[in-house]
């Protein structure tokens, strides 16, 4: 929905990915954040604790992409939308756009409130989307059909894809014991709290390029509990560091999720995505190094 928008609106397709992409990820350290929820598990930190911590985090990270919009967009002359509406157009127009802007408003109550799981949300979502187009906007037809199930098959494939490859690349680091490894040398050699805290980031930043979000939570969170505890490192600080540097991963090559996704949709390279990324890279490093070494930013 969000990428064809932008572009209808003028703005570069690989830019529009850009953007989705690495603000999608912000949804994972939002209460209740799956991610922080699994930290808990294998952490038996307060998940009281890591909701609370996480919004700070998360709002620096909306705030900053947002920031990074506003200077691209002032810099390369993006274009601006100008016209001015009266309050019956207003009107008549949130009034057209309601059912339509329901649909995502409908999924995030049925997920947050736990009614139902992300695939029974999505069935329902598509049931949504199909009555309320057919009866309330009656646009529906076979050709649109037709070519919205192709772009279906086409983006699910390229997900497949990057999940079997990540799949794969993820068995032969746990096999080889790589993540183990490198955090024991870390406690091993590194002395200072503070050079551990980065080698653990820079540990994360890899590994979250290769390993989905949830198994590197699951993997590395029991090893890397015990070297925060080894450097009197707060729980609470480890799981937002690890949940947003591993989000970072999401939409980093060679294999990131959103990045793969958001470009299969813009219908662009992903080298072409990657660039208009940088911005967006800065602002993701930048708060990452705030939770790490800013610890009375999330725990208070």
């Amino acid at each position: 929905m969000l990428i064809p928008w932008q572009k209808k609106e003028g703005y570069p397709g690989a830019f529009g990915a850009a953007v989705t992409s690495s603000s999608s990820v912000i949804a994972g350290l939002m209460p209740p954040s799956i991610p922080l929820i699994l930290f808990a598990v294998v952490s038996n930190a307060s998940i009281a604790s890591l909701f609370i911590a996480a919004v700070i985090p998360a709002l620096l990270l909306a705030f900053g992409m947002m920031f990074a919009c506003y200077i691209t967009g002032k810099r390369r002359g993006f274009p601006r939308l100008t016209m001015k509406y009266t309050r019956a157009e207003v009107r008549s127009t949130i009034l057209n756009a309601l059912p339509a802007l329901m649909m995502p408003v409908f999924i995030l109550v049925l997920l947050r409130a736990g009614i139902a799981t992300p695939t029974e949300v999505s069935i329902i979502a598509v049931a949504y989307a199909l009555v309320i187009s057919a009866l309330v906007y009656r646009d529906l037809s076979g050709a649109r059909i037709m070519a919205a199930l192709t772009n279906t098959v086409i983006t699910t494939g390229v997900v497949m894809l990057i999940i079997t490859a990540a799949n794969i690349i993820g068995y032969i680091l746990i096999s080889g014991g790589v993540p183990q490894t490198v955090a024991n040398w870390a406690v091993e050699h590194l002395k200072d709290p503070l050079l551990i805290i980065l080698a653990i980031n820079l540990l994360l930043l890899v590994i979250g390029m290769f390993l989905d979000l949830p198994a590197a939570i699951l993997l590395l969170g029991p090893t890397l509990v015990s070297i925060a505890n080894a450097i009197g490192l707060d729980l609470v600080q480890l799981g937002i560091m690890m949940c947003v540097n591993l989000s970072i991963g999401l939409f980093t090559p060679p294999i990131g999720t959103t990045l793969f996704v958001s470009s299969a949709i813009a219908q662009e390279k992903i080298g072409a995505v990657v660039r208009e990324l940088v911005p967006f890279y800065l602002v993701a490093l930048c708060v990452l190094l705030l939770v790490s070494l800013v610890p009375a930013l999330i725990i208070y």
